[in-house]
């Protein structure tokens, strides 16, 4: 049985510096046009902070509830590893929860559990916005947290890592297992927040890397961007 932290560690182990992960911005707005890339040496440094303020802010581990109400990200996935590795379910619909971490200023402003307010942006050094009182400001204060991680808790087995729609998925079977050469270079756009976690650790687990496309894609552009960035398998 493979964890989303065994992955990680995995991916540190076999190369730090390999990009794991590459988010285009499509989508209308100020972050159009954006290009993130992310080694896995700084993917595990964002996750590392973001596992840090849920353990530390919030007291979240085995048994806690974390909704990523996100898009499709290179930020939400930071932070789904960040609740596994404390040991949490990440919740990807509107039920109970112990945090609520959103990009969403209205969702924020109404929830009656604590918030994290992410602002997606990659320089982003505040939110756009007002950040309800007792927000967390993501893009303000998770630089604050330390680099290093280590769980209070592990999570068994059998623990939910995923819930949805009355369904849990447990962290014995979270990490989808797929047939897919190693280093395999994903390409996504899917607009769902599971499929997207799924490809993600599933191509992580084959030793490979993802490339999501956020938004309507230049169809003109498609082609040439697949080629560019050498993706093997277009999904």
């Amino acid at each position: 049985m493979a964890t989303p932290s065994d992955v990680l560690a995995a991916m540190l182990r076999s190369d730090p510096a390999r990009p794991r992960v590459t988010c285009y911005d499509d989508t209308p707005g100020p972050t159009r046009g954006e290009r993130i890339e992310l080694s896995a040496k700084v993917l595990a440094n964002w996750v590392n902070k973001a596992a840090n303020a849920l353990q530390e802010e919030w007291d979240l581990g085995p048994g806690s509830r974390v909704r990523l109400a996100l898009p499709p990200h290179w930020r939400s996935l930071y932070w789904a590893l960040a609740v596994w590795s404390v040991g949490a379910t990440a919740v990807l619909d509107d039920g109970p929860c112990d945090l609520v971490v959103t990009d969403d200023g209205s969702l924020a402003a109404e929830s009656s559990s604590p918030v994290v307010l992410v602002t997606l942006a990659a320089l982003a050094r505040g939110a756009r916005g007002p950040v309800p009182s007792g927000a967390m400001d993501e893009a303000r204060e998770l630089s604050t947290y330390a680099d290093q991680f280590s769980p209070w808790q592990e999570p068994a087995p059998s623990e939910a890592a995923v819930s949805q729609d009355g369904a849990d998925t447990a962290y014995e079977d979270v990490v989808p297992q797929r047939s897919w050469p190693s280093g395999v270079r994903i390409h996504t756009a899917t607009e769902d927040l599971r499929t997207a976690l799924e490809l993600a650790l599933a191509t992580w687990a084959s030793d490979g890397s993802i490339v999501l496309s956020l938004g309507p894609e230049p169809a003109s552009g498609r082609a040439e961007r697949l080629a560019s960035e050498g993706v093997t398998l277009d999904l």
